[in-house]
């Protein structure tokens, strides 16, 4: 643990308060509301957290995960005065993607590998900070970064997932660790923690991330006050040979088909979404995709596989199953349904209706009764071609078999399907405006080729390896064959009407990832722009009203708050996360580079932004000689795809966040293999030595070497064109 500043200090006068069921009823204020010890968050008050709007006490403000807040001070008359109020560097310059708790003048949040910081709201002073000391050895298992999406806090405590698999519960006063649980179920497995934990009745709820390398999706219910199992919940069923654990296993196991899951782990990780509705007494989870992605390999090309790419809503007393809608039957794509979860009520065909709604990978938008999970309606929010649309009768989607189904081929063509991995919609968080009745949704626009592979490969042992079993993230070496392919990757921030099922209005983005999204009373809708910006647009209109710099890319959805009558408004920056690492070539459109920092705006601010000091800026190409075979580098590349590509990019090339490897120093060419068997634990490098042959290592270098010698011909070619 690592602790500085003074100890957190209340923020007004303490009074005594019993806070018990009966005070669902009670309105409290920010100013009434008084706790004697910070953190004293419990259900009854974020089910009344419009009674104190000053404060964001739950990841999406409330239960209902709408990330709308009433405060209105800051408005569309009077955003153009908002200016810089403060900034806080974060230790490590990986991507950041929390959203801020901040409770009676305290901002809880987290920066890369589960750091969690306790800042003065007012100032941005650090108050503690608590290092859980993440075994960066094992980021290599973590398919997205090393990053965290923050805490939840709970009766004086904060909690937070630590990538290593680990749930703390930290003293909200002191920032000392209180309990510690490892979330695991098997080891052996590569089972990490990305997501914010949520606390519902006393429970503190974690899902886990893990499907690419070979894991069995579960979520798990601890005593917030000891860290002690109430339930799990697995997402796939278990081995077909041993009875099934529960009511949901039994349903889950009639729609797989042979063992071979079993060994792969089948995935289906809630790594992200939840939200809580307290009258149904329902929690809804969002289940991720399968290990492996390939159907014909994991269940004989057969079955819908649940509750792969699905919506379950579960009882959170005892864990157990009470519905579910699943978007995506079989995923072969790696479409999720983790992304954001918001309940609402809306006024559906003359007729209220308790609604959930979710826009997943998959391109749709689903509008679903929250009670019985019955589909409402259904509709692409981009232009995609897996599908034409959903059948309303069954709820399925009406997949298109030439365009999309690869493991069937005839050809055992590549298929380029529309959306790709990384979806319409992922994690990036929506809002909700019950003013305007709209739902602002950061959209991809993206494709990606998607093959069967030869034959039955087994599963590999090696943690730190994607298991997809499919061919994908193909993409070509040369400049002008990525410039083209970074054209068709863009994104747009869509106003899109959930009763209509059509966009209201759009607003165009010049590459995907781009932050989540905060609406307000003050009819502004708030976004973070993955180039670089801090962005506030009339929320009925879509007009920019407010536009500063935030010297990173931007991912994580921005919060409001007040203290002191004052409204401030923060966005987490800092470049990262899946696609500046993995498709590291098509990422540098963005223009940006990693910078982990917290930037705080209020009327009238005067701060300045901090300069950007990016640590591998001086770095040069000087390789040395090639002495490799066109055979050898072929092997070399597919080697490199296969183990090194998900942090340090496609074709060894890297989007900034991590070391580009075509621009190693003459040292560490000539320690390459030590590295490789050694790993670099500070930057969370893992140890290859179980997994590559030192011949296979050379064939990595000697390919690293020739794309070194590529990059210094296409930058020599590129200052002649300039001379020209």
């Amino acid at each position: 643990m690592n602790r500085s500043g003074p100890n957190l200090r209340l923020t007004r006068a303490p009074a005594r308060l019993l806070i018990t069921a009966i005070a669902l009823s009670v309105a409290f204020t920010s100013q009434s509301y008084a706790a004697d010890q910070p953190a004293a968050v419990d259900g009854a008050r974020i089910s009344a957290a419009d009674q104190e709007p000053g404060n964001w006490m739950s990841h999406g403000r409330t239960y209902d995960e709408q990330r709308f807040s009433p405060l209105k001070k800051i408005n569309d008359s009077n955003v153009a005065e908002l200016g810089l109020a403060w900034t806080y560097k974060l230790d490590i310059d990986r991507g950041v993607e929390a959203t801020p708790i901040v409770v009676d003048g305290v901002m809880y949040t987290t920066g890369p590998f589960s750091v969690v910081y306790a800042l003065d709201a007012r100032n941005g002073k650090l108050l503690w900070k608590y290092d859980p000391h993440s075994d960066r050895s094992r980021a290599g298992e973590a398919c997205c970064d090393a990053v965290n999406r923050g805490v939840a806090v709970w009766g004086g405590k904060v909690f937070v997932g630590v990538l290593d698999g680990r749930l703390e519960a930290i003293d909200a006063r002191t920032g000392e660790k209180v309990w510690s649980v490892d979330t695991r179920s098997d080891p052996a497995r590569s089972i990490t923690i990305t997501g914010a934990p949520r606390v519902v009745k006393g429970k503190v709820i974690i899902g886990n991330g893990g499907a690419e390398y070979g894991v069995r999706g579960y979520i798990t219910a601890y005593d917030a006050n000891t860290g002690k199992q109430d339930w799990r919940f697995f997402t796939v069923p278990g081995d077909p040979k041993l009875p099934p654990e529960n009511r949901a296993m039994e349903i889950a196991g009639k729609t797989w088909f042979g063992d071979k899951f079993v060994e792969q782990g089948g995935g289906g990780t809630v790594w992200d979404s939840m939200s809580y509705d307290p009258k149904l007494n329902l929690l809804y989870i969002g289940v991720g995709n399968a290990s492996s992605w390939n159907p014909r390999l994991r269940s004989e090309g057969k079955g819908d596989n649940l509750f792969l790419s699905s919506i379950v809503a579960i009882n959170p007393d005892n864990g157990e199953y009470v519905w579910h809608y699943q978007t995506t039957p079989g995923d072969a794509w790696d479409f999720t349904a983790t992304a954001h979860i918001m309940l609402a009520d809306l006024k559906i065909n003359g007729k209220q209706r308790q609604v959930l709604m979710q826009s997943p990978k998959n391109g749709f938008f689903y509008v679903l009764d929250r009670k019985t999970g019955e589909l409402l309606s259904a509709k692409n929010i981009v232009p995609i071609n897996w599908a034409t649309g959903v059948d309303m009768k069954t709820g399925r989607p009406i997949v298109d078999e030439k365009a999309a189904v690869y493991w069937r081929d005839p050809q055992n063509k590549a298929l380029r399907v529309q959306p790709g991995f990384w979806g319409a919609h992922d994690w990036q968080p929506m809002s909700y405006n019950p003013q305007t009745g709209l739902v602002y949704i950061p959209a991809h626009i993206m494709s990606a080729l998607y093959q069967d592979v030869d034959g039955q490969p087994p599963r590999k042992k090696f943690k730190s390896m994607y298991q997809l079993q499919v061919n994908t993230g193909m993409m070509p070496e040369d400049p002008e064959g990525l410039r083209k392919l970074a054209d068709t990757w863009t994104g747009k921030l869509i106003a899109w009407d959930p009763v209509k099922q059509q966009a209201r209005w759009e607003v165009p983005y010049s590459t995907i990832f781009n932050g989540g999204t905060l609406s307000t009373a003050g009819n502004l809708l708030f976004e973070g722009t993955a180039d670089g910006r801090v962005v506030a647009y009339s929320a009925d209109k879509g007009n920019v009203l407010w536009e500063q710099p935030a010297n990173t890319g931007v991912m994580a959805g921005p919060v409001t708050y007040e203290v002191d009558g004052e409204q401030y408004v923060t966005f987490m920056a800092g470049w990262g996360g899946a696609f500046s690492t993995f498709a590291g070539a098509l990422s540098l459109r963005a223009g940006v580079k990693p910078n982990a920092q917290v930037l705080t705006y209020k009327l009238g601010g005067t701060a300045r932004l901090p300069d950007l000091k990016y640590k591998y800026a001086d770095r040069k190409v000087d390789p040395p000689a090639f002495t490799g075979t066109t055979e050898q580098v072929d092997q070399g590349r597919a080697l490199f795809n296969g183990h090194c590509d998900t942090c340090h990019g496609i074709n060894a090339i890297s989007g900034g966040v991590l070391p580009d490897l075509r621009m190693l120093s003459k040292e560490n060419h000539q320690m390459f293999l030590g590295i490789v068997y050694g790993g670099r634990v500070n930057d969370g490098m893992p140890s290859f030595a179980e997994e590559l042959k030192p011949d296979e290592v050379e064939l990595v270098h000697q390919y690293i070497i020739k794309r070194a010698h590529d990059l210094k011909s296409d930058m020599a070619a590129a200052k002649t064109s300039a001379r020209q």
